[in-house]
């Protein structure tokens, strides 16, 4: 395994050079006193966010109105997907206290809703399930009443892992399967389509009340009638929530943009969405996986009324 590395493509073998973004793109940079209140309490914990080190567009309006999504089981990656920013190499051994310190953050930032996410861990059979199922048990305890959703690896399809995070019973099980099969191979040569359908299909035969969640990037290649094709596949294995978004290339080492989609195009999908069968569809140039998540189980949520009221 290489040194860690945000690197993901050599801009001497594939053109990556940037092209100009649309003026529906605006990214707000992060400031103000919330903002870096949350960035001194993540430091003084040890504890890493996905919005930080995946440069998440959003994170100047979650972080200035105080949500963050965490990113668990450290902060290097086993796989080297070609949009990510997440650094990439020989993970550090797994934190068991880690579960611990995301949920006294959660409870200092009083937060209603929790998203916790991670890098993939290949290094480990179960994928690093157990501090998954740890954390949503400790949130529950020290800060009840706050929703959780886990954004989860694939576990490469692994049922018994998947069962350890579905046992502790999050609100929403998100996985993003975040491209169309044909371009699996470029933008994530260590995934499986298949991967993602059984993490999605077990977790919907495992809990029907928790809420399933996935997301799709567009952007890379692909064509309206192939991201249509995935999203009726979506459906038909229970997805109950799904988030489309723009790819935002983060550097030149990272895979080239094919073309920025219209605001027309996203709310044809957002429609189309809604047509098949989902309950709930984000579609927008800059959506991401934890956009609008409190008001989806809030809306939504069957495991947060029997834990609640």
């Amino acid at each position: 395994m290489v040194d860690a590395t945000r690197d993901r493509v050599d801009p001497q073998k594939m053109d990556t050079t940037p092209i100009r973004r649309p003026s529906w793109i605006r990214v707000r940079a992060p400031s103000g006193e919330t903002y870096e209140w949350l960035q001194k309490l993540m430091r003084q914990k040890a504890l890493h966010t996905v919005c930080e080190e995946a440069g998440c567009p959003n994170m100047g309006e979650c972080w200035g109105s105080g949500t963050a999504t965490f990113l668990m089981l450290g902060d290097v990656c086993t796989r080297t997907c070609g949009f990510c920013d997440i650094k990439r190499g020989k993970p550090a051994v797994l934190d068991f206290l880690e579960p611990e310190r995301v949920a006294q953050a959660v409870k200092a930032m009083n937060l209603k809703h929790a998203v916790i996410t991670s890098v993939n861990r290949d290094d480990r059979r179960d994928g690093g399930a157990p501090i998954f199922a740890m954390v949503i048990q400790r949130i529950r305890e020290i800060h009840p009443g706050c929703s959780i959703e886990v954004l989860i690896p694939d576990f490469k399809g692994s049922a018994e892992a998947l069962r350890i995070v579905m046992n502790a019973r999050p609100e929403i099980l998100n996985h993003n399967v975040e491209t169309v099969p044909r371009l699996f191979k470029l933008v994530q040569p260590q995934d499986r389509y298949e991967w993602a359908r059984a993490t999605l299909t077990h977790a919907k035969m495992m809990d029907p009340d928790v809420l399933t969640k996935s997301g799709i990037m567009v952007g890379l290649g692909e064509t309206m009638d192939e991201v249509k094709a995935v999203m009726q596949d979506l459906r038909s294995w229970g997805v109950d929530i799904l988030t489309i978004g723009q790819y935002l290339q983060p550097s030149r080492q990272h895979l080239p943009i094919a073309r920025y989609y219209t605001p027309e195009e996203f709310e044809e999908l957002r429609e189309f969405g809604y047509q098949i069968g989902f309950k709930w569809v984000e579609s927008g140039p800059l959506v991401r996986s934890s956009y609008h998540a409190a008001e989806q189980v809030r809306a939504l949520s069957a495991v947060h009324r029997q834990l609640y009221g």
